[in-house]
């Protein structure tokens, strides 16, 4: 059965769940601060609902594998190769062929298995829905039999809320950890390859040429490191920073109300564009813009890949991130220190730079680190303006790299997983977590303080 068809099924379920126990409800004689008919109904359909979207929710999870291994007991899948990306790959267009995602094959086995992949699939997909639709009505059944006059039905229908609330809350807490225990199990099986002090003390980065003997060699994450910090932690924030702080001290202290609420929604919009349309930005219109420059100035050698051109596009991305936390922390600052220290003979700027910035630093502090965290984390501008080169150097009209491009670049490649190129990935991208808990620990720590100062 298609999955939108299930699912109207089972929403179908429980609204005759909820009309029926509604109507049951109605004719008890409804006891002093007890529950009322709706809150039967709305319980009865809760406990139609959540078997089968739970039972669902993890048959999604283990129905790919029943399906490919259905398909493998076939007698044509003995022409697949050994385990690896072929195999991979015709097992996927198979699926695909089934699935009618793809027309023509590529692979003359692909069209073989493909029937296999259709029945099985169709086999398990009747099998999930029978199951969905017996727990429904088992969860009808049992809110039937629990329907009766003193029962507490609203106390249980808030249990099992505040239990989908939790859940739902879990979620991002179990996503993070299932996040960091992948890039630590990954992470460690690279560096069981190649030391650790190679990988972040060695100068030499060139994953393409690997020698089996000493791995370590050509996998030194130094200039990866210097070319996200010289990128995204100098030139980023030397423009982020200023503009960002600027325009928030404008549109707070200086602008006229009407300027204010049209000028901060055209500042935000700034966020909103997607990265690949800045990097569009930076590799078509910047990087020209750079190499010109740099030429003009006499650098023969200025690249058309600089760090200059990702940096001056990635900070101007960031500015909203700057500005919005330095906007509303200003703008949350007691009018009573303003006009105090006006009152005091100080002029509007030495108010602002002695008095109302400190007093807002915990907002600021928060939007720059954040805006941080976002230049070190950024992809689609390094990819597309950035050069794959790692360098160690201080012009900014280099071609330089970073540790988000050099991610891209080895997990986009043809390499087997278990190889310390692929591996390399996992480990960069340990690197990247740790760094972004470090500028969060840092951010508690001086918002702390500051509010100790000045609460």
């Amino acid at each position: 059965m298609p999955a939108p068809a299930l699912l109207f099924l089972i929403a179908g379920l429980a609204l005759v769940g909820w009309l029926a126990a509604r109507a049951r409800a109605a004719a008890f004689a409804p006891a002093r601060g007890g529950a009322l008919p709706r809150h039967h109904g709305w319980y009865a359909a809760v406990l139609v609902v959540a078997g089968p979207l739970l039972f669902l929710a993890l048959w999604s999870t283990i129905a790919p594998a029943l399906v490919t291994d259905a398909v493998l007991a076939q007698p044509a899948a003995a022409a697949l190769p050994p385990t690896g990306y072929a195999r991979a790959a015709i097992l996927s267009e198979a699926r695909a062929l089934g699935d009618g995602r793809v027309g023509a094959p590529f692979n003359p086995l692909s069209a073989t298995l493909a029937p296999a992949y259709a029945a099985a699939q169709n086999r398990y997909d009747w099998t999930a829905a029978g199951i969905a639709v017996l727990l429904a009505l088992a969860g009808g059944a049992v809110a039937w039999v629990r329907l009766r006059s003193g029962f507490a039905a609203r106390a249980r229908l808030e249990r099992l809320v505040l239990a989908a609330l939790v859940a739902a809350s879990l979620i991002a807490i179990l996503t993070t950890l299932g996040i960091l225990v992948s890039l630590v199990w990954e992470a460690g099986r690279f560096f069981r390859l190649v030391p650790v002090a190679d990988f972040l003390t060695g100068t030499h980065w060139s994953p393409q040429v690997i020698d089996p003997r000493d791995p370590g060699a050509n996998l030194g994450a130094v200039p990866l490191f210097w070319g996200t910090f010289f990128i995204g932690g100098v030139i980023a924030m030397a423009v982020a920073v200023p503009f960002g702080l600027l325009s928030a001290i404008y549109l707070t202290q200086y602008a006229r109300p009407l300027t204010r609420r049209r000028m901060k929604p055209v500042l935000e919009v700034l966020a909103g564009i997607p990265t690949v349309v800045y990097g569009y930005f930076a590799a078509l219109t910047v990087a020209p813009a750079v190499r010109r420059l740099g030429l003009a100035l006499g650098h023969g050698n200025a690249s058309g890949e600089s760090a200059l051109a990702a940096g001056l596009v990635m900070g101007v991305m960031i500015i909203p991130f700057v500005s919005s936390l330095a906007d509303d922390s200003l703008a949350a600052t007691s009018t009573d220190l303003r006009d105090a220290s006006l009152a005091l003979g100080a002029t509007r700027a030495e108010t602002i730079a002695r008095v109302l910035v400190p007093a807002a630093m915990p907002g600021i502090v928060a939007g720059i680190l954040l805006g941080l965290s976002r230049a070190v984390g950024e992809t689609m501008i390094v990819v597309m303006a950035a050069s794959g080169v790692a360098t160690l150097t201080l012009d900014p009209f280099a071609p330089t790299t970073t540790v988000t491009r050099q991610i891209v670049d080895l997990l986009t490649g043809e390499a087997a997983f278990d190889s310390p190129k692929t591996l390399a990935a996992f480990a960069l991208g340990l690197v990247l977590f740790v760094v972004t808990l470090v500028l969060n620990i840092a951010a508690l720590t001086v918002v702390k303080r500051y509010r100790a100062a000045y609460d």
